[in-house]
């Protein structure tokens, strides 16, 4: 079997097993990415998720020896919830970014991706192969743009002709030499609307992104989130898709093709009260599944209250003062007191000036310093 051939035995067979689009690429070192990410390192513009060694990153072979081809794959995912849950004055609803509101997608894409493997391997049994998903070392957009599953877009997402940007992307590494695609180049031009909308201007400019300053990145911190992206995160609990969805490219768009990605509403736009009194074990059972609960339910809770705190959500003051007296984490009740200085209120200044007297954590003093202020400002205006 020649290698054209082999080929398209795997782009047939990848149908087959649910995968939308599939792409190959040579296995030659991703050269003008390295220096992209050694800007990004210098500029300080990385989240510190990724991997820290850019010769990994952009060199195949370090990854797996003799490696001659990189397929890419993706799948896409939906853009619109079906029975999609109002949000109303007494049970204010958070959201989770579409890309968390299936199964969480490492797990789909890995078996996609097993399956490939065991294809290829029966096909030619001497081959070698390595595959990754989101959290490999390669970049999975530079490997879809070579592969021709789509272009490298100014929001810093992969965009498809078929699918948009809502696909997502793995990678298989493997010794077999197979004929590469034609890379797909950019075709954005002149629009601009993501840099534009992007609410805290991490797009810095088309296709450079500030991690630090990103949304759907400071959504999964676990500390104190800066003040000044509090009122920006308003009921987003893990992720953003504003550049995604102000994207022209994504106009129309909403695929369901595969029943796992498919959202259950109460987990994708959960109450937001509930979250703040949750158990470890309730959180696992009902968020488990997805993908956005992999920092824990700590980064949620607090995202949560922020959430409340920019809905001024009044019926939330007694949930809200619990987390501020009686949660052990500081993050937890210095939030808390920032979400119910937002609300203000006699009730609420009784609260913080309750809550100071028993508190002991500088930070959280100073969070409820700053909103009895508020709450001052309040009653004088």
């Amino acid at each position: 079997m020649t290698g054209a051939q082999l080929k398209e035995e795997i782009i047939a067979y990848s149908r087959t097993i649910g995968i939308d689009k599939i792409g190959f690429t040579t296995a030659d070192p991703f050269v003008e990415l390295k220096e992209r990410l050694r800007t990004q390192q210098e500029l300080g513009y990385q989240s510190g998720f990724e991997e820290a060694d850019i010769e990994k990153r952009t060199n195949p072979e370090l990854l797996l020896p003799k490696a001659r081809t990189i397929i890419a794959i993706a799948l896409a995912y939906p853009s619109k919830m079906n029975g999609s849950p109002r949000s109303t004055k007494v049970e204010r609803r958070g959201i989770f970014c579409r890309a968390s509101w299936g199964k969480d997608y490492h797990h789909v894409l890995r078996d996609r991706m097993q399956k490939l493997e065991e294809f290829i391997t029966k096909l030619v049994p001497n081959a070698n192969t390595l595959s990754m998903v989101d959290t490999g070392e390669l970049s999975d957009r530079a490997v879809a743009e070579r592969a021709g599953i789509g272009w490298s877009g100014k929001n810093c997402a992969t965009i498809t002709p078929e699918f948009g940007s809502y696909v997502y992307l793995g990678e298989l590494i493997t010794t077999v030499p197979l004929p590469p695609d034609q890379s797909m180049t950019d075709q954005c031009g002149t629009c601009n609307k993501c840099v534009d909308a992007c609410p805290t201007g991490a797009l810095v400019t088309g296709g450079q992104l500030d991690s630090n300053k990103c949304i759907a990145f400071l959504t999964q911190t676990k500390g104190f989130l800066p003040e000044q992206y509090r009122e920006k995160l308003g009921n987003r609990i893990y992720g953003c898709d504003t550049c995604q969805q102000v994207c022209p490219e994504n106009k129309g768009i909403d695929i369901h093709h595969h029943p796992e990605m498919e959202p259950d509403p109460e987990i994708a736009k959960p109450k937001l009260k509930p979250l703040l009194s949750m158990s470890n074990r309730q959180f696992k059972e009902k968020f488990g599944p997805v993908s956005g609960s992999w920092r824990g339910k700590k980064p949620i809770q607090r995202n949560a209250i922020i959430a409340l705190g920019n809905f001024k959500d009044r019926t939330a003051i007694p949930d809200l003062t619990a987390s501020l007296m009686n949660d052990p984490r500081p993050v937890i009740r210095g939030t808390a007191a920032w979400a119910l200085g937002k609300i203000g209120g006699l009730e609420v200044e009784k609260a913080l000036k309750q809550a100071k007297e028993r508190e002991n954590e500088t930070k959280v003093v100073a969070e409820i310093d700053k909103s009895l202020k508020m709450t001052e400002k309040q009653v004088i205006s």
